[in-house]
């Protein structure tokens, strides 16, 4: 058997999922595992780099027994990853220097609120195309520095290295020979410039940042090295061609390929991304700008995006927080018992609100309630807010980009809820499309590694792969539509500000 198969390794938020896809881009293979989360204080969120490691080595190997193949079977390898997230270790011993910072993290809010009182927001604005935020990289890499006991000196000298999850993985799967990321990863650490593709010498010097430890950025289809017997599977000589920010990829993976196709992705978070093409767009609306990708040597293209930090970890909360559903799949059953909301909303600011509100203080506040109100309306609620909350962003997005959109392409795990799609479209006054295939996020990191290595001859080729499974019909009328949304709307404004520091 040749090596007809990509895998795609798609390190989340919560999770680690192999998949292994044929040249029709179909799923040959798959496996997933959960990581640990750790929450060390209130708005602290933490991930073990060795423990997410090794969970990837286990859903590789159990992807290829699924798929009954072997790893030289693989033409190449992509990789996907929640962004922002920061690990720093050692590069003599491979080893981290603490618990990488997740997106999620608050704790440097703080500092975000000194650099913007110094007036600094639109220097970073205008050249990362991201607002300050504790949700970067850039904060959480100068919070290690300054309370890491020698961090600061060792990362002076040389002796660590930074990068998001993509970076950690390459390290691994090369056996500690390949530092670098790609442009889409790069251009969220709020450390890089978007428009002259590298990393900015001036936040750097704001933020106090050692260039030294920073990675090589290559394009998103790119072969940046090749893996080691050691690191995987006893099987050296396999390239790891395709890097994408899980957002990023998602897009690609949509076949979003021209300017002004747009999807949602809801995971743990809910991100709607346009592509804007090869122009950047300076939001004036609180999105962000980001690079979508580069193949090869083409110009890179980029995306507007908002980012909506709580969506189906929302659900997740409901379930291990709450203790009131057992599985995600009874919040559709539960929201179709009741016949409306009843006047009930949930803001779900449970880590503060992101774009286009920009909040790290808000806090989730349920609004509404009575003695009738049960489990069902909080169910309700939740999956109503995920709704709310894109089109939220998809107004800013329109308006920033003079594009009125005409369907919603989305993915992720909730893309399966009947309920939540077609209050997605109705809230939206849309179409909503949902594909036969939604893992479209490792789709994208399997097609960018199968473009770099020739797998794939051309992204026209990708995108007549696409196959629609659903689509959403708007029927809710526009008084109703807009009733509700403007009671999300007051809704919102009650959970803004809550916890000062």
């Amino acid at each position: 058997m040749t090596a007809n198969y990509i895998l795609s390794i798609d390190a989340g938020t919560t999770g680690i999922t192999g998949l292994i896809f044929n040249r029709e881009g179909r799923i040959q293979g798959r496996a997933y595992s959960e990581f640990t989360q750790h929450y060390p204080q209130p708005g602290w969120v933490e991930h073990d780099p060795n423990e997410i490691w090794s969970i990837t080595q286990k859903v590789i190997a159990s992807a290829l027994q699924e798929a009954h193949l072997e790893a030289h079977n693989l033409a190449a390898i992509g990789i996907t990853n929640q962004r922002e997230t920061v690990v720093m270790w050692d590069r003599s011993t491979g080893e981290p220097v603490a618990k990488a910072i997740v997106w999620q993290d608050r704790r440097t809010a703080p500092l975000c609120k000194e650099l913007k009182a110094k007036g600094l927001e639109q220097i970073f604005r205008h050249k990362t195309g991201l607002v300050i935020d504790p949700y970067f990289s850039g904060t959480k890499v100068k919070w290690l520095l300054d309370r890491v006991e020698g961090l600061r000196q060792r990362a002076e000298t040389g002796e660590i290295a930074f990068g998001t999850i993509d970076s950690w993985l390459v390290w691994k799967l090369t056996g500690g020979k390949i530092h670098i990321t790609d442009y889409s990863n790069a251009s969220r650490t709020l450390l890089y410039n978007i428009h002259d593709l590298q990393w900015d010498e001036e936040i750097l010097r704001i933020l106090h940042i050692p260039p030294s430890l920073l990675p090589e950025v290559k394009p998103s289809a790119h072969i940046y090295g090749e893996t080691t017997p050691q690191a995987f599977l006893s099987t050296g000589g396999i390239p790891i061609a395709g890097i994408a920010g899980d957002q990023q990829a998602a897009l690609f993976g949509q076949a979003c390929h021209k300017k002004g196709l747009a999807k949602n992705t809801y995971g743990t978070g809910s991100f709607v991304l346009m592509n804007a093409g090869k122009e950047s767009i300076l939001s004036q609306e609180k999105l962000l700008t980001s690079i979508a990708w580069g193949i090869g040597e083409e110009p890179v293209e980029y995306a507007l995006e908002g980012a909506i930090f709580i969506t189906g970890a929302g659900i997740q909360w409901l379930r291990d927080g709450l203790g009131i559903i057992d599985d995600a799949a009874e919040t559709e059953a539960l929201a179709r018992s009741l016949k409306s909301n009843e006047e009930v909303y949930f803001v779900p600011a449970l880590v503060g609100l992101g774009a286009p509100h920009w909040d790290p203080y808000a806090r989730g506040t349920l609004l509404g309630i009575t003695r009738g109100t049960t489990k069902a309306h909080l169910v309700r609620a939740m999956l109503e807010s995920m709704g709310y909350q894109t089109r939220d962003v998809v107004e800013a997005m329109e308006r920033d980009s003079g594009i009125s959109l005409k369907v919603l392409r989305c993915d992720g795990g909730a893309s399966v809820n009947s309920f939540l799609m077609q209050f997605q479209a109705d809230i939206l006054g849309v179409p909503v499309e949902v594909p036969k295939i939604t893992e479209t996020t490792a789709l994208g990191a399997a097609y960018l590694a199968g473009l770099a290595t020739g797998f794939w001859r051309s992204p026209k080729e990708l995108a007549a792969q696409w196959q629609l499974a659903h689509r959403y019909e708007p029927t809710m009328p526009e008084s109703e539509r807009t009733r509700l949304y403007q009671q999300w709307q007051r809704a919102v404004e009650r959970a803004k500000g809550w916890s000062q520091e």
